[in-house]
């Protein structure tokens, strides 16, 4: 039954890739809905699919069978260039390994989606210091990639994945290579967002980090084996 307030739609999805005689399951049968303003975290152990089922939500793979409906769009049915477009348009991508232009400022990697998008350069600068002031780095606008902390260069990414006013925020192991303190910072900024409204996908392997997240999916062996919202709330203060 089609939800008119869910972000996401995934019905019967399964991913199966085929190397010569060989075929392995990545995913099997995986239904599930997450409604616009959710903050869900997908965890399992190294196998379990989760890579597979995020690749597939962010539009970078294909499944075998199933459908995915993001923001109303059947992403399954959409050739390269539309894939291209949906990524652009729809999903905010915040990869563990920050993904920036190393000797590039923080404003220009912040501006780089905008440019592909064809926005304005006025637009483009204006969006970039809003969301770099939002996520704590006003004063760092002009230092390169290189000259920031691990913890300010994911700022700078989820900076980055906001200025298209994604539907989804899309975050893969986001503090998988930042000190615990800068990572309680990250957490509180995905709080802030969804406090404000963003959807969240997160994919993590740390317990720790997926209970900041208000439901939890856990995936094994290609299956969803548990979903709910029923884990302990850890509470954290807004980092300053």
């Amino acid at each position: 039954m089609k939800n008119n307030n869910a972000i996401i739609q995934v019905d019967h999805l399964s991913k199966i890739y085929k190397t010569e005689a060989i075929e392995t399951t990545a995913l099997s049968d995986v239904t599930f809905r997450i409604d616009k303003g959710e903050f869900v975290a997908i965890m399992g152990p190294s196998g379990s699919g989760k890579s597979t089922l995020m690749h597939i939500l962010g539009a970078l793979d294909l499944p075998t069978s199933g459908t995915y409906i993001l923001d109303g769009e059947n992403v399954g049915q959409l050739d390269d260039d539309e894939l291209a477009s949906i990524r652009n348009r729809k999903i905010g991508f915040v990869f563990q390994a920050y993904n920036l232009l190393p000797r590039t400022t923080a404003m220009k990697n912040v501006m780089l989606p905008m440019m592909y998008a064809g926005i304005p350069l006025e637009e483009r600068e204006e969006k970039a210091k809003k969301y770099l002031q939002m996520v704590g780095l006003g004063d760092r606008m002009e230092h390169t990639s290189n000259q920031l902390s691990g913890g300010q260069q994911q700022r700078v990414a989820i900076a980055r994945a906001l200025v298209m006013n994604p539907a989804i925020l899309l975050a893969d192991e986001p503090t998988g290579n930042i000190a615990t303190t800068q990572a309680e910072e990250v957490m509180a900024i995905f709080h802030q967002l969804n406090e404000e409204g963003h959807t969240i996908v997160m994919i993590t392997h740390e317990l720790d980090i997926a209970e900041h997240a208000k439901r939890i999916m856990y995936i094994r062996d290609g299956r969803i084996q548990k979903d709910g919202n029923d884990h302990k709330q850890r509470r954290i203060k807004r980092a300053v």
